[in-house]
């Protein structure tokens, strides 16, 4: 068989390597992936609406993707979490359009929470302290993992870095950026985010006058 004229090849190669950054990049678009993904969703009672993007079908597979019972994904939210790195995400939780949660190690989404659309959860940072190599080569680092509470609801593009705990039944105002701990039943906002007030919760058997609130 006569050799390709060098132009040709050089395409061949090309094209080549394009298709298998498509198989890698759009993996879960795959019509039997996407099945697959469905079928692992089915089987812990969550549901996601299409697209899902992230390494979600082995996170699954290899237990290191947790998710509970009635969570809801709605389209276009991304779950990163290569190697060993896992999420845990509780029962009942809604993440809306375009939220993003990636994991160096661990990040960990309680029960019944809610994020707005385009919020960002993560345990990582991305390194750029070598000046010698571009810096999406230079990978993470990681303040240890990230722990958002039970009935935690995050406004708009909410950013959650690294090392960050949020307490229970907290709210976090739209566009902020928490970089502390906030501790639970509390209401912040702000980049950085700052505690505005606590929650207050009428007293267990009490009417709903309103006349007996416990500041929590």
């Amino acid at each position: 068989m006569p050799e390709l004229p060098p132009e040709l090849g050089d395409l061949a190669r090309k094209a080549l390597l394009w298709a298998q950054k498509w198989r890698w990049y759009e993996r879960n678009s795959l019509p039997w992936n996407r099945a697959r993904i469905h079928w692992e969703l089915m089987r812990r009672q969550a549901f996601a609406r299409w697209p899902l993007h992230g390494n979600v079908l082995e996170a699954l597979r290899e237990g290191r993707l947790e998710i509970g019972p009635q969570t809801l994904f709605e389209p276009g939210v991304w779950i990163t979490a290569p190697g060993s790195a896992r999420v845990r995400i509780g029962e009942g939780t809604f993440l809306n359009l375009c939220v993003m949660v990636a994991a160096v190690e661990l990040v960990e989404i309680g029960s019944h929470c809610m994020f707005a659309n385009g919020c960002f959860v993560t345990d990582g940072n991305h390194r750029f302290d070598d000046p010698d190599r571009p810096v999406t080569w230079q990978g993470f680092t990681t303040k240890g993992p990230t722990r958002i509470g039970d009935n935690v609801w995050c406004g708009a593009n909410v950013v959650i870095t690294s090392g960050v705990t949020i307490g229970e039944r907290s709210v976090i105002g739209a566009n902020s950026v928490v970089t502390g701990d906030i501790p639970a039943f509390s209401i912040a906002a702000g980049a950085p985010a700052k505690v505005l007030k606590q929650a207050e919760y009428p007293r267990p058997g009490r009417g709903p006058s309103g006349s007996t609130v416990e500041a929590r």
